[in-house]
């Protein structure tokens, strides 16, 4: 998604640069309990991202992702069925999780806040994104590259994912909290790069 953004109602887009996310070498990425105890993580296969950076203020960037909620894959397919079904994201209805920026923030060095709406099941909520620029270069075929890793913690019933089963022995079968890790490898075109 991923995701290094700013805020809409600054008016400074012209230093700008369209880059393009590599997906072979981005990621998104969630996880959660299962019965309390044990970690079940997830990744999501399919996205697109508008992404635009200013590379000499990161804060004035923005950043736009679409995530295809059916490309959804924890490694059981019956888990990764019940996730696509009306008990959680509700697939057939709500086909897509968006997060668009609203503004961004320094926190030290390489290190940054990005604040966005975040929508799944057609509920939006502001997020926060824990930031890293973590470098750049040029690659063989002539084209600059740029990462970044960001992460955040949600809980699921703020998005009305609040399906669950009491455990006899006290607790819940899923956690409420999941977080979310991103990688993202961007691409800065190689006639905008020359």
């Amino acid at each position: 998604m991923t995701t290094f953004s700013n805020s809409q109602t600054q008016t400074s887009t012209s230093s700008r640069t369209k880059w393009n996310v590599d997906p072979s070498h981005s990621e998104i990425h969630f996880s959660g309990k299962h019965m309390m105890i044990s970690t079940v993580r997830g990744k999501f296969h399919k996205f697109d991202v508008d992404l635009q950076l200013d590379e000499n203020d990161l804060t004035n960037s923005y950043v736009k992702a679409s995530i295809d909620a059916d490309s959804l894959f924890t490694n059981e397919e019956r888990r990764d069925g019940h996730l696509r079904a009306a008990d959680f994201l509700d697939v057939a209805n709500h086909p897509y999780i968006t997060f668009e920026s609203k503004r961004i923030e320094p926190v030290k060095g390489d290190e940054y806040k990005i604040y966005g709406d975040l929508t799944i099941r057609g509920t939006t909520k502001e997020v926060v994104l824990d930031t890293t620029f973590e470098g750049g270069g040029k690659d063989p075929w002539g084209g600059e590259r740029k990462a970044f890793s960001a992460k955040t913690t949600i809980n699921r019933k703020d998005w009305g994912l609040t399906w669950n089963v009491a455990l006899e022995t006290g607790g819940v079968l899923v956690s409420d909290n999941l977080k979310i890790e991103i990688d993202v490898e961007a691409v800065k075109p190689v006639e905008q790069a020359a």
